[in-house]
């Protein structure tokens, strides 16, 4: 988490926002590693459930994470490993929730990719369409009556999303409160093997925002530059109390819906598209160009990465899965309930 997303300008903003993207860059790397260490530890049978991959998504989803600060809310996806670690998820919190340790944020009690800390802001994830947002409406709606300050909360959803009931209420809810809700909707072109033009009529999904009463933009999802300022200026439009801002990226996933799906229905034409790209070698090509790293740097950094990543695993590995003869099968918060309940009754 960053404090601030700056547009070039003066010096200092300049310098500023050099940083964020170097920061948001190591994020979508680190993620893009991730995803790929876990899609083949998923192959090898060494993980039970689904495996999602952020590939070609990880711009949008770093420049979330790093525009947010401490006290923030953030409902991720499940293609948002970057904007997960960039708001403060750590490599070993993934890999014991993906492993089923006993010991992971989770216990090895759910599914891998609904993960979280809800008392941090980062909100596990609720796998039905849409319902993420207002479950942020809700939490944005306790702090304001508990007169909590500059909250922003974001909430991550994709194309298919906003052809729900959720999306519409939810939506309509945090405009007519003028909560400050960032909705990001990554339209990777599919509802899982839905494209697009059997979801919608409008010529851009931003333009559903104008019925709401909500202000919108639209990004190139490929351009971390153009996703870190746009995100950047939802952030803080919200943060301001101009009410909830919508930011729809196009882009592809270039990847399945899962590691179980193989992506034949994709169209081959939308991969020579400009939503095509990938994002991270755009990234990379702009830091070489600004003369922001060297490839050599680059270089490092992935070794790196894949260093941290590989220690996580094996670590990770050697840790004991859930007993289910001496587990207490109850809500993780329950036990803590319950302590309070008695001690209220003494």
């Amino acid at each position: 988490m960053l404090q601030t997303v700056l547009e070039p300008g003066t010096a200092e903003n300049t310098a500023l926002f050099r940083e964020t993207y170097l920061a948001a860059y190591r994020f979508m790397l680190l993620a893009r590693l991730l995803d790929d260490k876990f899609a083949a530890l998923w192959r090898s049978g060494r993980i039970h459930g689904g495996v999602f991959l952020g590939r070609g998504q990880e711009a949008l989803s770093a420049a979330a994470g790093v525009s947010l600060k401490k006290g923030d809310v953030f409902a991720p996806l499940i293609r948002d490993a970057a904007g997960r670690l960039a708001f403060g998820e750590t490599v070993l919190d993934a890999a014991r929730t993906y492993l089923g340790s006993a010991l992971g944020p989770m216990r090895g009690r759910d599914g891998n990719v609904h993960r979280g800390k809800p008392k941090e802001g980062y909100l596990p994830m609720i796998s039905h369409l849409g319902a993420m947002i207002s479950v942020v409406n809700g939490i944005l709606l306790a702090r304001r009556f508990k007169k909590i300050p500059g909250t922003v909360g974001v909430a991550s959803v994709g194309d298919g999303a906003t052809s729900t009931g959720a999306f519409h209420e939810a939506l309509n809810q945090a405009a007519v409160e003028k909560l400050p809700l960032v909705l990001i909707v990554a339209n990777n072109q599919y509802a899982y093997s839905t494209p697009t033009s059997r979801q919608f009529a409008c010529r851009d999904l931003a333009d559903k925002a104008v019925g709401y009463g909500v202000e919108a933009g639209s990004v190139d999802g490929t351009d971390l530059d153009a996703c870190l300022k746009t995100v950047g200026r939802a952030v803080a439009r919200a943060r301001a109390g101009r009410g909830p801002q919508m930011v729809v990226a196009t882009l592809l996933r270039l990847c399945g819906h899962g590691e179980h799906d193989d992506a034949g229905y994709i169209d081959p034409k939308l991969k020579k598209t400009p939503a095509g790209r990938d994002c991270l070698k755009v990234a990379e090509e702009h830091l070489l160009r600004q003369k922001w790293a060297e490839s050599a740097t680059l270089t490092a950094w992935r070794s790196e990465a894949i260093h941290e990543i590989e220690q996580v695993i094996a670590q990770v590995q050697r840790e004991p899965a859930p007993d289910p003869f001496a587990e207490e099968w109850r809500a993780i918060s329950s036990k803590q309930l319950s302590e309070t309940h008695d001690e209220s009754e003494n």
